[in-house]
């Protein structure tokens, strides 16, 4: 198969503040000829996602940062173009970490073949992916919701908010999300039937507003942001409740510490549970959880919305615009 050209997209330097384009660069690579045993890999879609942005940061964390001037990684979903291994013949789908570039060799360890479903492949990054899982995993797992439970979700209309309003709803929750804009309350409030919605960016005194879209107080929320959100929540949370942290884009690009909340005397006096968890250490529940998924989703229970930008030379505007508030459901890059 001739290949005139492969794409791969760098990191140059490490951002201050919301990445910019100065960030990145766009780099041709050769395609390696194949070995025994090795597939080459065409990229259809690729992600990009929150955590990301930490990686970005030349810091100890949960995961290694990326390197300068090497292909950043990713989730992506693809296809095989040539094979000389009889586990992935060509023309079979996979998932792969390999994303911000076009194709790829590989001998199949970092594969994951995709199951055969009327369900879009792209799915596999979003709601059958590890958004989902991770919405799911925080929900059950972390949470441990129960019928009727008060849930507030920040960042609600996200990849992995919008699944977790749509599972507690399922699990037969009050919901109340934050988002910020009015496109997106109404798409949780007419596409998804949450009960409530607060609009961070225009209302005058969050705690208010969270208080007033939640008359019984909150019993779980999910944590999507920190900050501001997280002090009006604590205040706001019934006696043992339980906040998942997932994670807190209000800090992911300060250039400086940012205070933090005032009132931590609040997870004495409520005897509050928080927890933080990171998806990649439940994944051995990963097959469960897309049986479950896949069950909600034909039953027309779980709905998925998606924000796509095309080709490769967009990725970095894509990933930029997490942080802008360009996304409603999962951003994803459909690769040409």
């Amino acid at each position: 198969m001739y290949i005139e050209v492969n794409r791969e997209i760098q990191l140059v330097r490490r951002p201050s503040g919301i990445p910019v384009p100065e960030d990145f660069r766009i780099v041709t690579t050769p395609i390696s000829v194949l070995k025994d045993g090795e597939v080459l890999i065409k990229n259809s879609w690729m992600s990009v996602d929150p955590y990301m942005r930490g990686r970005m940061l030349d810091r100890k964390s949960y995961i290694e940062p990326f390197a300068l001037n090497e292909t950043l990684s990713g989730g992506a979903v693809g296809q095989v173009m040539e094979s000389s291994n009889p586990k992935f013949p060509v023309g079979s789908k996979v998932a792969n970490m390999n994303g911000w570039r076009e194709y790829f060799t590989t001998e199949g360890s970092d594969l994951q073949p995709l199951p055969e479903t009327e369900i879009p492949d792209q799915a596999f990054l979003g709601v059958l992916g590890m958004p989902g899982m991770t919405a799911f995993t925080g929900l059950t797992k972390v949470a441990r919701i129960k019928e009727g439970d008060t849930v507030f979700v920040s960042a609600a209309s996200g990849a992995v908010g919008a699944i977790v309003c749509q599972i507690a709803k399922l699990k037969g929750c009050f919901v109340v999300g934050s988002v910020g804009s009015e496109e997106k309350a109404q798409y949780l409030k007419t596409e998804l039937g949450i009960d409530a919605v607060v609009n961070y960016k225009t209302t005058e005194n969050l705690q208010e507003s969270i208080s007033q879209a939640c008359p019984q107080g909150i019993d779980v929320y999910f944590e999507n942001v920190g900050g501001e959100h997280l002090e009006a929540v604590l205040n706001l949370m019934n006696d043992y409740g339980r906040i998942a942290v997932c994670g807190m884009i209000d800090q992911y690009n300060v250039t400086s510490p940012k205070a933090g909340p005032t009132n931590l005397s609040q997870i004495i006096i409520k005897k509050l549970t928080i927890q933080g968890f990171i998806i990649f250490d439940h994944w051995n529940e990963y097959p469960a959880f897309v049986t479950q998924m896949t069950q909600w989703i034909q039953q027309g229970k779980i709905t998925a919305k998606e924000t796509v930008y095309e080709g490769i030379e967009q990725a970095t505007e894509a990933f930029i615009g997490l942080f802008t508030g360009k996304n409603i459901g999962k951003m994803l890059v459909k690769l040409s």
